[in-house]
């Protein structure tokens, strides 16, 4: 209610999960390649450090944030890409040039 108040918007997890599938499904069926583009800034910083191997506790202190914010910033990351793991995601960051 007070997010709503204040002009923000706000869904349930579940709401954003959906939403977030549906977009994703959208973009695969008009043909995008690539979903790296959607992800958003923070999102690449995660990936990044991710793909490096830090932990989810260290990635949260590098970046003062909690580390159940990682996690769904892991997850977000993971559905955007298609993929299912972090050894996935390090994977795809060596293939995309994100890490050596």
């Amino acid at each position: 209610m007070r997010a709503v108040r204040e002009g923000k918007s706000f869904f349930s997890p579940a709401v954003s999960r959906m939403l977030l599938e549906d977009y994703v499904h959208q973009l695969q069926q008009r043909g995008e390649e690539d979903s790296y583009e959607l992800l958003t800034t923070r999102e690449r910083e995660l990936l990044q450090l991710l793909a490096e191997g830090k932990s989810n506790k260290d990635v949260a202190n590098l970046l003062n944030v909690s580390v159940y914010t990682v996690e769904t910033h892991r997850a977000h990351i993971l559905q955007k890409l298609g993929l299912h793991t972090v050894p996935d995601l390090i994977l795809y960051a060596v293939r995309k040039g994100i890490i050596g």
